[in-house]
């Protein structure tokens, strides 16, 4: 079974990785760069699962439900609290 608080404190730390401060001082990533990210690949079975359940406990934001690699490449993940 997959442990959801583990995904998502390592989705964390790749945000933190990866990411850039945006104009509120926030972390932001654009999920094409997590999705193409070699570590990100082989770290998460279900990206987009990982974020959902992130945004569901209000850890990360984003536009939209779903998101798909190709049309979302750049929608941004920002990261509400650490």
């Amino acid at each position: 079974t997959m442990n959801v608080e583990h995904e998502i404190s390592l989705l964390v730390e790749e945000i933190r990785r990866l990411g850039t401060e945006n104009a509120d001082g926030q972390l932001s990533v654009k999920f094409g760069v997590l999705f193409a990210d070699e570590k990100c690949a082989n770290l998460f079975e279900a990206l987009v699962g990982t974020l959902k359940a992130a945004k569901r406990r209000k850890i990360v934001t984003y536009q939209g439900e779903l998101l798909l690699q190709g049309v979302h490449d750049n929608v941004d993940i920002v990261l509400l609290q650490d």
